[in-house]
């Protein structure tokens, strides 16, 4: 299943967190938290403004993202685990 979102939406998927500490811990999985960055997958065309034309969108496919904890919506597509978001969850694009 190949998904397109709509509007100013993003798919994001989830970059795996570290399961050591700087300093040598292990992080059993149970305790970790969901990591609050990812991929992104596919984008939307953008939203229109009140005149009705097009706003182009502020990421593209491959950047890598920050968003909030509890931004967007999960879904699973053939055993992956996605993020359905609107660009305004994203908070920052980590550069290289």
């Amino acid at each position: 299943m190949k998904l397109r979102p709509l509007h100013d939406r993003v798919i994001v998927k989830r970059v795996e967190q570290e399961t050591k500490t700087a300093s040598g811990i292990y992080i059993p999985d149970n305790a970790a938290e969901k990591p609050d960055q990812g991929e992104v997958l596919a984008v939307g065309p953008g939203k229109r403004d009140d005149k009705g034309e097009l706003l182009p969108m502020a990421v593209k496919v491959g950047d890598r993202v920050l968003f909030g904890k509890y931004a967007g919506q999960t879904v699973k597509v053939d055993g992956d685990e996605l993020m359905v978001m609107r660009e305004d969850d994203l908070m920052a694009v980590i550069e290289k």
